[in-house]
């Protein structure tokens, strides 16, 4: 092994000393503030000035343990919310994610029974956030979640499953962590990201080239359309990334009912090395595409489609 991958686990290894004994979010709190850094460097001063209005509107939605001071919070807000003991919040678990199979063709329709999934909810929240008749507290937490929502679709096992419902079935042993303690889903939530976002270069507003920026922002001018193409990309690469490689039972090489409630994986240095400048581009897509939408919605007049 090369000093290069040596450093790299050494890297890795820090990181995962750190948070280990925090609970997982989609992208980890350190990956959602990462979109929200790009994001926020790529919103027009108009929507910066209108986020600041919202912000101030804070308070009125009482959840102090779940603070709205910057932009940075808004970018996990969602996740803290869905932890809280409060009826108002129950019902936002799963639009966090969309369990599309990679066993067969991808289908945008699929898993997502009464509009009660990621790819559903992006538009909603971001027509909500747009409407200036609606309250400043009801618009400030659809940008909340409309800025978690977009981060949490690039997150690969949020929208691919292999009936292991997205991947939280499988057991892996992984880094220095060999005794199969914890998921894949929550590998790629958090362990994944947070060694893949630490190990440089840095990933950042500055390292987005603008033909990057272009490629990524391209596509219908429809938002529930736009979101559809977004998803097919996480799909595709838990398909032929996140669940490609593992040295674990292939789910989708058996009948669904025989199907077991949990397998065992190892995540070897050579799927990290693989998985790694996948993890990243999509941390990088998914600021660029927050800025998209935050700008179409805060933009004078806005209504997007």
């Amino acid at each position: 092994m090369g000093n290069g991958m040596n450093s790299t686990l050494i890297r890795l290894a820090g990181a995962l000393a750190l948070i280990v004994a925090q609970p997982a979010l989609a992208w980890g709190s350190f990956g959602h503030r990462v979109t929200a850094r790009i994001a926020w460097a790529e919103l027009t001063p108009a929507a910066r000035a209108q986020v600041r209005l919202l912000l101030a509107a804070a308070p009125k939605l009482d959840t102090p343990t779940c603070p709205l001071a910057d932009f940075g919070d808004v970018s996990v807000w969602a996740d803290c919310v869905r932890g809280l003991d409060d009826p108002r919040f129950a019902a936002s678990a799963p639009w966090h994610y969309q369990d599309i199979s990679v066993c067969g063709a991808f289908d945008i329709n699929a898993a997502c029974p009464d509009g009660n999934c990621v790819s559903a909810q992006i538009p909603r929240q971001q027509q909500i956030l747009a409407d200036r008749s609606r309250p400043a507290a009801e618009r400030l937490a659809a940008l909340a979640y409309l800025v978690h929502f977009t981060g949490d679709l690039h997150q690969p096992l949020h929208i691919g499953d292999k009936g292991d419902a997205g991947g939280n079935g499988v057991r892996a042993a992984f880094g220095f962590k060999a005794t199969e303690r914890m998921n894949l889903h929550r590998i790629w939530d958090t362990e994944m990201t947070e060694g893949a976002l630490t190990a440089p270069p840095a990933v950042g507003p500055a390292q987005i080239t603008p033909a990057q920026r272009k490629r990524w922002t391209a596509g219908p001018a429809d938002t529930a359309a736009r979101v559809a193409g977004w998803a097919q990309e996480s799909w595709l690469v838990s398909k032929t990334v996140t669940y490609a490689g593992l040295d674990a039972p292939d789910m989708c090489a058996m009948a669904p009912a025989a199907r077991p409630r949990s397998i065992r994986a190892v995540i070897s240095p050579a799927y990290i090395a693989r998985a790694t400048p996948f993890v990243r581009e999509q941390v990088a897509r998914a600021g660029t595409r927050i800025a998209l939408l935050v700008n179409a919605a805060l933009a004078p007049g806005a209504r997007p489609r």
